[in-house]
C-alpha cells in the first residue's frame, strides 16, 4: 500500500513538472512571438514614419514683449493696473502728474493768439503803409507842379532880363525859387521812395500766405502741439494686447524716459523656438507643419503651428560670452539651433501659454526629399 503511494506520489510530480515546463514552453514561446511582432511593428514604423519628424524637447515658449516707457519723465500720479492683468492696446496703465505740461500748453496758447495778432497788425499796416504811399503820391505831384511853375517864372524872367524890364533881383529870386522847387521835388519823390519800401518789406511778411499758413504763426502752432503732445504723454498707454508683467512702478515714483515701467506680455501671440541640433536641420524649412504639446497641459492638448525660419547662428554663437575654441584641449559639441515656430492663436486663445514653458515640438519634414 505504501508502495503504491509512492509511485502515484512519483507520477504526481512527474506530471507537474511536466505541465510546468509546457507552461514555460508556452510562455516562451508567446515572449518569442511578442518580441518578433514588436520588431515587425518597428520595422514597420522606422520604414513608414522614420526620417518623416524632426522632434526635440528642447523647446520654449517665447514672445514679443513690449515694455512701458515713459515718453515724457515727470512723478507718478497713479497706477491704473495691476500685475498679472489684462490690458488692450491703447489703454492707459499709469497716469504722470501733468501741472508742468498744463502750464507750458496755456503758455503756447498765449503765445499762438499773440502771433495771430501781430500778424493781422501786418495786414492792418499794409493798408496804412498804401495810405501813406498814396499821400507822398500827391506831394511828389504838387513838388512837380511847384517845380513846374517856378520853370516857367524863371524863363519869363531871363527872356525879358535882357531888355532890362526885369530887375537882377527879380531874376535872383526867380533862380531861387526854381532851387527850392527842385530840391523839394527830389524830398517828395524820396518821401515817396521810403513809404512805398515800408511798404514792400511789411508785405512780404503777409504776402503769399493766409493766416495760418504765415511762419510765426505755424511755428508758434508747432509750440502749442509739442506742447499738447507732452501733456497728452504724461497717460501712459499699454504699447499692446497682453497681461501685466514685471510690474516696477508705483504712486510717487519718478518716471524717467527709456526706463520700463512694466512690461506687457500678448498671451495670445507666443511662437516656440525649439533648439534643434546641427544634424537635424538638413531638411527643415520654412512653413512645415509643427506638432507641440505643452507640459502645462499634457499630451491631451496639441498645439499647431509653422516653422517661420531658423535663426543666424547657434545659440552658443549668440551667447554673452561666445564659446572660444582655440585651447588644446577642445572637444567637439553638438550644437543646437533655434527654429522659430509660430502658433496658431485660436488654440492659444483656447489654451493660454505662459513666457518660458517647455514644449515638445515634432516638425515634419514628409515634403522635403
Amino acid at each position: 500500500m505504501s508502495d503504491t503511494a509512492t509511485v502515484t506520489s512519483i507520477n504526481a510530480a512527474a506530471a507537474k513538472v511536466s505541465a510546468a515546463k509546457a507552461s514555460r514552453r508556452r510562455l516562451l514561446t508567446w515572449l518569442a512571438i511578442a518580441v518578433v511582432v514588436g520588431v515587425a511593428l518597428y520595422a514597420i514604423y522606422a520604414v513608414v514614419f522614420s526620417g518623416k519628424t524632426v522632434s526635440t524637447d528642447n523647446a520654449y515658449v517665447g514672445a514679443d514683449v513690449a515694455p512701458v516707457m515713459p515718453l515724457v519723465g515727470g512723478p507718478v500720479a497713479k497706477v491704473l493696473v495691476l500685475e498679472t492683468q489684462a490690458v488692450s492696446a491703447g489703454q492707459p496703465v499709469v497716469l504722470l502728474d501733468n501741472s508742468d505740461a498744463r502750464i507750458a500748453v496755456a503758455s503756447a496758447q498765449a503765445a499762438l493768439g499773440m502771433a495771430e495778432r501781430k500778424v493781422r497788425g501786418y495786414s492792418a499796416n499794409d493798408d496804412a503803409l498804401a495810405g501813406q504811399v498814396g499821400a507822398r503820391d500827391a506831394d511828389v505831384a504838387r513838388a512837380r507842379s511847384d517845380l513846374d511853375r517856378a520853370r516857367t517864372d524863371l524863363d519869363r524872367r531871363q527872356a525879358l532880363s535882357a531888355s532890362g524890364a526885369v530887375s537882377g533881383d527879380e531874376l535872383t529870386n526867380a533862380k531861387n525859387h526854381f532851387a527850392e522847387a527842385q530840391a523839394a521835388l527830389a524830398q517828395a519823390v524820396a518821401g515817396r521812395s521810403a513809404a512805398q519800401g515800408q511798404r514792400e518789406a511789411n508785405n512780404v511778411l503777409i504776402s503769399g500766405v493766409s493766416l495760418d499758413q504765415n511762419p510765426e504763426v505755424a511755428a508758434a502752432r508747432a509750440r502749442l502741439d509739442a506742447a499738447q503732445l507732452a501733456l497728452d504723454r504724461t497717460v501712459v498707454r499699454a504699447p499692446a494686447d497682453g497681461e501685466v508683467s514685471k510690474k516696477q512702478v508705483e504712486p510717487g515714483q519718478q518716471a524717467v524716459v527709456g526706463v520700463a515701467l512694466m512690461s506687457i506680455v500678448p498671451t495670445t501671440h507666443a511662437f516656440v523656438d525649439a533648439n534643434c541640433t546641427e544634424v537635424q536641420l538638413e531638411k527643415v524649412r520654412p512653413s512645415q507643419p509643427v506638432t507641440l504639446t505643452s507640459d502645462l497641459y499634457g499630451s491631451s492638448v496639441k498645439f499647431h503651428g509653422r516653422v517661420r525660419g531658423l535663426t543666424g547662428g547657434t545659440g552658443a554663437a549668440f551667447s554673452l560670452i561666445p564659446a572660444q575654441n582655440a585651447s588644446g584641449n577642445w572637444i567637439k559639441v553638438v550644437q543646437r539651433v533655434p527654429v522659430r515656430i509660430d502658433l496658431d492663436p485660436k488654440e492659444l486663445a483656447e489654451h493660454p501659454l505662459r513666457l518660458g514653458l517647455s514644449m515638445k515640438a515634432h516638425v515634419d519634414i514628409s515634403g522635403v526629399r
